[in-house]
């Protein structure tokens, strides 16, 4: 096991957050999402700011090699948060090193400390290994993910 170093960035972090995007689109292979329509600094630096945003990077030996991003939502049936685990990637050369477990757990003491009932993540059944990691730290649901388009968009439409 590589031992990683975990932290959580904040909103003047704007170049670690700059080379995590970069990071999710090489591990994504989703250059168009994560790198063609870059934010402006003050957008990054005001959804860093905000507090239910979570985001988490890993380090080895001082390299960028892994990174979580979360939202803590709030619920309305009952006084509580989950935690949502939106984007969590490791470069190729650091996985199965303990890198992804760490973010988890770093993302879990948050969760803690902050008295969410739950963390929950989404996977694609063809990613074995994140199916693999996830079902040997929590409980699987099977479960329907649609994406709605915001009225008068066609189906398909995100931009």
């Amino acid at each position: 096991m590589t031992q990683a170093k975990i932290r959580q960035l904040t909103a003047e972090e704007l170049p670690e957050m700059r080379a995590l995007n970069a990071l999710f689109a090489r591990c994504f292979d989703d250059p168009a999402s994560y790198a063609e329509k870059k934010p402006d600094d003050a957008y990054l630096r005001a959804l860093l700011a905000k507090p239910h945003v979570l985001v988490m990077t890993a380090h080895v030996n001082g390299v960028l090699c892994g990174g979580l991003v979360a939202y803590e939502l709030e619920k309305f049936e009952q006084a509580r948060s989950e935690i949502y685990i939106y984007d969590l990637a490791v470069d190729a050369e650091f996985r199965r090193r303990g890198v992804a477990s760490a973010l988890i757990a770093k993302i879990s003491d948050v969760a803690v400390a902050r008295g969410a009932w739950v963390s929950f993540v989404q996977a694609d059944y063809e990613d074995a290994p994140a199916v693999a990691l996830y079902e040997k730290l929590g409980i699987r649901e099977e479960v329907l993910h649609f994406d709605i388009p915001p009225m008068g968009k066609p189906a398909g439409q995100r931009s």
